[in-house]
C-alpha cells in the first residue's frame, strides 16, 4: 500500500482502507512519503519490500505521484535491476505486479493510463516510464474524497488536466470525435474548479473534474488524430526536474507562452486558436473586427483564466533562472519520447529555450 505526505490518515481514508483490507484478511505493508515529484528512490525503496515480502499487489491510495511511483514499482519488483533502467528503457519491463488505485485528486490521470513519470534528483531527470503492462487493474472514483484537497492542489490539478487535453488539441490533425471531447473537457476545468474552490464539497464540481481529469491521458482524447509527444510536458519536466516545482503550476505558466510562440512561428496554424477562443471561451466571432482580434481575446480569456487562479506571472516568481535552460533544451531533445520535429509547429533547442526565457 503506497501512499504520500499523510493527508488520506488526516481525512479517514487510510483508517477506511486499512479495514476493507484487513477484513479481506489481506497482509499489508506500506510506502509512505512518495513525493510530489516521485523520486525513483521511493519506486526503488518500493520494489525493495515487494521483492523481500512477495507482494501479490500493490495499492495506490492518493494523487498522481503516489499512481506513478506505484507503476513503476510494479514493474521494478518484477526486474532484477535499479528502478532507473526501466526508465531510460521502457523495453525492459517484462513483468510487473497488478497495480490497484484509489484516486484522491483530479489531476493526472495515472488512474486510467499506464505510464508515469519519476525523477532522478541526482541526475537532474524527470521522465516518462510506461507499458502496456502497467494499466491499472481496478481503479476506484469516488468524488467525494476529493473533497479534502487544498486549494493549491485543485488548482494545479485543473491546470495539469487542462494541459493534457491542450497537448493533443494543438495538433494538425484533429479528429472531429477528439476535438469536441477536448473542448467539452477544457470547459468543464474552467467552469467547474472555481466552484470546487469556493466549495470545496460540491459534489458535482469534483465529480465532473474527477471524470475529466480521468480522461486526459489513456488515449482517448487523441482517436483519429495525429497525437502528440506532449512537448509543454516536456518542456515542464526539465524545469521540475532542477527545481522541484508543483507540475500544474509550471504548465500553466508555460502554456501561454508556448501557445503565443507557435503562433508567432507559424501564423498558418491560427484555425485551432479561433476553435479556442470559441469553442473554448464562447466568444463570438462578429463581436471582433478580425481573426487577429479574435485570437488574442482567446489566449487573453486563457491567460485571464490561469490568474484568476493565482498562477504566479512567470516561472522567475518561483525563484527560476534562465542558468540551465540550454540544459534543459539539449536534455530534451536526447531524452523525451518524441522528437520536437513533430510539434504542432516543429522546435529547434533555441525555441526552446526562447519558450522558457519568455515565461520567466
Amino acid at each position: 500500500m503506497t501512499y504520500g505526505g499523510g493527508s488520506i490518515k488526516r481525512n479517514g481514508l487510510y483508517d477506511l482502507v486499512k479495514a476493507e483490507l484487513n477484513a479481506a484478511g489481506c497482509t499489508v505493508f506500506e510506502l509512505s512519503g512518495i513525493e510530489p515529484n516521485p523520486r525513483v528512490t521511493s519506486v526503488d525503496a518500493g520494489a525493495k519490500i515487494c521483492k523481500e515480502q512477495g507482494v501479490d499487489l500493490v495499492l495506490a491510495v492518493g494523487g498522481g505521484s503516489t499512481m506513478d511511483a506505484s507503476k513503476a514499482i510494479c514493474a521494478a519488483a518484477c526486474y532484477d535491476g535499479p528502478a532507473w533502467d526501466l526508465v531510460l528503457d521502457h523495453s525492459k519491463i517484462k513483468a510487473a505486479l497488478p497495480l490497484f488505485t484509489i484516486n484522491t485528486i483530479a489531476a493526472t490521470g495515472s488512474e486510467y493510463d499506464s505510464a508515469g513519470v519519476i525523477t532522478n534528483w541526482d541526475t537532474k531527470e524527470k521522465l516518462p516510464i510506461g507499458s502496456s503492462l502497467l494499466w491499472p487493474v481496478v481503479s476506484f472514483l469516488d468524488p467525494s474524497l476529493t473533497y479534502t484537497v487544498p486549494a493549491n492542489q485543485t488548482i494545479a490539478g485543473s491546470c495539469d488536466m487542462m494541459s493534457h487535453f491542450f497537448e493533443v488539441y494543438f495538433v494538425r490533425d484533429l479528429s472531429p470525435i477528439a476535438q469536441g471531447l477536448i473542448e467539452a473537457a477544457e470547459r468543464i476545468a474552467i467552469t467547474y474548479t472555481p466552484i470546487a474552490l469556493k466549495d470545496p464539497k460540491n459534489y458535482e464540481a469534483r465529480a465532473k473534474l474527477l471524470w475529466a481529469s480521468t480522461l486526459g491521458c489513456n488515449g482517448f482524447a487523441n482517436l483519429g488524430s495525429t497525437g502528440s509527444i506532449f512537448p509543454c510536458h516536456a518542456i515542464e519536466h526539465e524545469v521540475s526536474a532542477y527545481y522541484d516545482i508543483t507540475h500544474g503550476i509550471g504548465l500553466a505558466i508555460l502554456t501561454p507562452r508556448l501557445l503565443r510562440f507557435w503562433l508567432e512561428k507559424d501564423p498558418s496554424v491560427a484555425p485551432r486558436y479561433v476553435d479556442l477562443a470559441t469553442n473554448i471561451f464562447g466568444l463570438r466571432r462578429e463581436n471582433y473586427e478580425s481573426e487577429a482580434a479574435l485570437i488574442e481575446a482567446g489566449l487573453k480569456a486563457l491567460e485571464d483564466f490561469y490568474a484568476s487562479l493565482g498562477i504566479p506571472s512567470g516561472l522567475s516568481k518561483l525563484g527560476i533562472t534562465n542558468e540551465h535552460f540550454a540544459a534543459m533544451a539539449e536534455h530534451i531533445k536526447t531524452h523525451w519520447i518524441g522528437s520536437f520535429d513533430y510539434c504542432f509547429v516543429p522546435m529547434t533547442n533555441e525555441d526552446i529555450v526562447t519558450v522558457l526565457e519568455r515565461s520567466l
